[in-house]
């Protein structure tokens, strides 16, 4: 994202600022012009809002915070505050509420729109800590994107003949690594000068990291498909307590959206469309309980978040921390596969130019990864600019998610960005890969092995 800091004026931070808006309201517009009215106001999953309810949602962020907040204006639509909190009111129940028609939602945003362009032109970007390198537009812009990515997991639920299409993904090629060893020592998590960031990526902060390994890559489907062919989801050895329960209550037995047929081929079900599994794409759909019993049976860890960020920003040859894996150029198609270019993660090694300084591929794009950490305050945290968007979540049974996925947008990750959810959610776009401790002189490889797969005895 271009700042202040890096020399734009305040004309030039306008127009990109104006660009990122129109540009997350066109993936809106995409994503709820593609079915009818029907869908919109439909329920697709008791975990997902309808569709309609977060275009209108959208439009409600926007306005209070770029509207009536920076704008200074009076409020459009004050009855349907109510409606829109997200803390108001549970997903499930969202569709039993008064929300606008697809008509009136898309009016709505539409004049929410032109008064917080309006604000755009007025503002200083500069000044309050709020406007300061134009952070509340950028807020909006995550916001909605963030937005555009549920919907996309909510089209991922909905049935019926597909309405999205993309083009495939580049091709993967085999990493000539299966894992890479991370030294001891401090590196600097999270950050205080990224002028977008969001609180709870703040501050930045040394953090000590023993030894460990990392998957060069996160881990395949072909490599999870070994896991539950030998028997994996019915042995209780490599699932913690909390996570076996809830592979009995909820029936667990592979990923999401996977179906077998009578000669034993896994297929999956994305957008639509019935597929054979891609053996060399990342695993997706699967929840944290799953990644976790994976790991155990394949004799390894989760990473924790620090290890995550280490693998992902700390370049050892000048000791400082990378905006991305790859450097402080922002995200390109070379580099990652992410907003919804392609409706489907990446195979391995596909973004060579995007590796990190460590060597490690697809960190940021293909899927999220779960992380064994919970969600807590960095050292020195501020709520900014309310407490609902981190604060409130602190301390809870979420489990770290870091990295993006396929389905997010550049201007809503960054090697820093920290998104988190219950330890149970399969529809998010998520994998994983594993991790291994190691000692002060552990740093060689444990030998030729699959990629991200291989039990151990």
């Amino acid at each position: 994202m271009t700042t202040l800091a890096e020399g734009d004026s305040p004309e030039a931070l306008r127009t990109r600022v104006a660009g990122l808006l129109a540009a997350a309201r066109a993936r809106s517009t995409a994503l709820t012009d593609a079915v009818d009215e029907a869908d919109l106001v439909a329920q697709h999953s008791p975990l997902m809002s309808p569709l309609v309810w977060d275009l209108a949602h959208i439009g409600s962020q926007e306005e209070l915070w770029l509207v009536r907040d920076v704008g200074g204006r009076e409020p459009l639509r004050p009855e349907i505050d109510g409606l829109y909190d997200a803390f108001q009111h549970s997903r499930a129940s969202r569709v039993t509420l008064p929300l606008l028609t697809p008509p009136e939602a898309r009016t709505y945003v539409a004049e929410v729109r032109d008064k917080a362009l309006d604000a755009l032109h007025r503002s200083p970007l500069s000044g309050r800590r709020l406007e300061r390198d134009g952070f509340a537009f950028g807020m909006i812009v995550q916001h909605e994107q963030q937005h555009d990515e549920t919907m996309l997991a909510t089209h991922q639920l909905r049935t019926g003949a597909p309405v999205l299409h993309a083009p495939a993904p580049p091709p993967g090629r085999t990493p000539s690594a299966r894992e890479v060893y991370v030294p001891a020592g401090p590196f600097e998590m999270g950050t205080s000068v990224e002028p977008w960031a969001l609180d709870n990526e703040r501050p930045a902060h040394a953090v000590h990291v023993d030894a460990f390994w990392i998957d060069t890559a996160p881990v395949t489907n072909g490599a999870y498909a070994e896991f539950v062919d030998a028997g994996g989801y019915d042995d209780p050895r490599w699932w913690s307590a909390a996570g076996w329960r809830h592979r009995l209550d909820a029936g667990l037995s592979a990923p999401q959206f996977w179906e077998r047929d009578g000669s034993g081929t896994w297929y999956r079900r994305r957008f639509g469309v019935l597929a054979p599994v891609v053996p060399d794409e990342p695993v997706v759909h699967v929840c944290f309980h799953e990644a976790d019993a994976y790991a155990r049976w394949a004799g390894r860890r989760l990473p924790t978040e620090a290890e995550w960020e280490k693998a992902a920003r700390h370049d050892p040859a000048t000791g400082r921390s990378r905006r991305y894996p790859w450097g402080d150029e922002e995200p390109t198609e070379r580099h990652a596969n992410l907003g919804q270019r392609h409706l489907q993660p990446a195979p391995v090694g596909a973004y060579p130019a995007g590796v990190s300084a460590l060597g490690v591929h697809q960190l940021v794009g293909d899927v999220w990864e779960w992380l064994s950490s919970g969600f807590e305050a960095y050292p020195g945290y501020e709520t900014f600019p309310y407490p609902e968007y981190s604060e409130v979540f602190f301390g809870g049974d979420y489990r770290m998610l870091r990295g993006g996925s396929f389905g997010t947008d550049p201007s809503a990750v960054r090697a820093t960005f920290r998104n988190w959810d219950h330890p149970v959610r399969r529809q998010i776009f998520a994998g994983f890969r594993c991790a291994r401790d190691a000692g002060p002189r552990d740093d060689r490889p444990l030998g030729d092995r699959p990629l991200g797969g291989g039990a151990v005895a």
